[in-house]
């Protein structure tokens, strides 16, 4: 079985991730739970950081991936 990943944009380009999804998830059911995990943290912590959201992903079981950012296509 192949690995399914994420990327979550973000405006600032040294904030994007990439992450690896948990095996039991699907691709439209690992989007809503990031969306519902990102949103959980963001209600709590209203000053959160991408650090305390991944921290939360990676409880869930969403593993970041170490990437490099390529040059934009046209």
């Amino acid at each position: 079985m192949s690995e399914s990943l994420m990327i979550l944009p973000a405006s600032d380009t040294h904030s994007i991730r990439l992450v690896r999804l948990p095996d039991d998830f699907e691709s439209h059911e690992a989007f809503r739970h990031v969306t519902g995990l990102i949103a959980a943290v963001e209600e709590q912590q209203p000053d959160c950081s991408t650090d305390d959201i991944l921290a939360a992903l990676e409880d869930h079981g969403f593993e970041p991936v170490e990437f490099i950012l390529g040059p934009v296509l046209p």
